[in-house]
């Protein structure tokens, strides 16, 4: 049918926005969609849209953010379809404030939701492809994360949500190293979509509005699906550990930090010595990207 034909996938966050067009897209290609959110009527949307199209797919109302209740989504996949392929993380919310003004409440919920809830399921998934290869089954486990050009380079009021991309993107890096022994990838892309929460703000909304035309929906979110559909499939096994950029029809890696030559004394700098030091280094310096809204 298409290029993940019976391939079992949970996504998280798939009642709307770009988890629902991740669901559409995978459904397509020929996956059993497990359609997690905890808004059940949305999620029950998703997959009768999907049923009616042919595809496979459940509904799951597990909460992300709570490590037992998240087991549930991994055993129903594979309950429902008698195995486990992928993991999208996908789930996320926003509390932008800038940093002088953030609450604790507003830091909390977002670790809560992105940072931790990258790491509930996934976990539960992981043990189970463990224990798969250590009984000799061959396993072919993804684990694609979601994380942001804000986590990348920063972004303007949005000190959290920054923070816990940039702790995805870390974390993608982790679990690629460690789990490729067992069958396993780990990839992260940011997006940039028309979805909820980018068109919150009436300007963004303007910009992304789609075309009347026919033209190429550029901020269209199955844009995106289709890198997260092919990094779900068998033919990426050997792509692991990499950070991608989406947005319309480009493609792009997210090039991670770099340790620079550097400028080393062969003994330890007196204080007063470190400015010569960082005259050089910044002279040769290739400055990072700016931060969004700078």
């Amino acid at each position: 049918m298409g290029i993940l034909d019976k391939r079992v996938v949970i996504i998280t966050g798939a009642g709307g926005g770009l988890g629902a067009a991740h669901a559409r897209v995978f459904a397509a290609e020929g996956a059993c969609v497990l359609v997690n959110d905890i808004n059940e009527s949305a999620a029950q949307a998703v997959v009768d849209e999907i049923v009616a199209a042919g595809g496979q797919a459940a509904v799951n109302t597990s909460d992300i953010t709570n490590y037992e209740d998240s087991a549930r989504a991994v055993q129903q996949a594979i309950d429902t379809w008698g195995d486990l392929h992928v993991v999208l993380n996908n789930a996320g919310i926003n509390r932008d404030r800038m940093f002088a003004s953030m609450s604790e409440a507003d830091w909390d919920a977002i670790m809560s939701v992105h940072l931790k809830g990258h790491f509930c399921i996934t976990s539960h998934a992981v043990q189970y492809w463990r224990n798969q290869s250590k009984a000799g089954k061959p396993v072919s486990g993804r684990i694609l994360n979601t994380t942001s050009g804000a986590g990348l380079q920063g972004s303007i009021g949005q000190s959290n949500y920054a923070a816990a991309k940039a702790g995805i993107a870390a974390l993608t890096l982790n679990q690629a190293a460690e789990l490729g022994r067992y069958g396993i990838t780990a990839n992260a892309v940011a997006p940039a979509a028309r979805t909820g929460m980018t068109t919150a703000v009436e300007a963004m909304a303007t910009r992304m509005a789609a075309p009347t035309d026919g033209s190429f929906d550029y901020w269209a979110p199955e844009n995106v699906s289709s890198l997260f559909a092919w990094l779900a499939s068998d033919a990426s096994s050997e792509v692991t550990g990499r950070i991608f950029e989406a947005e319309g029809g480009k493609i792009s890696i997210g090039d991670g930090w770099r340790s620079t030559e550097g400028v080393d004394k062969g003994a330890r700098w007196a204080p007063a010595e470190v400015g010569e030091a960082m005259q050089t280094l910044l002279a040769k310096e290739i400055p990072a990207q700016k931060v969004y809204g700078t």
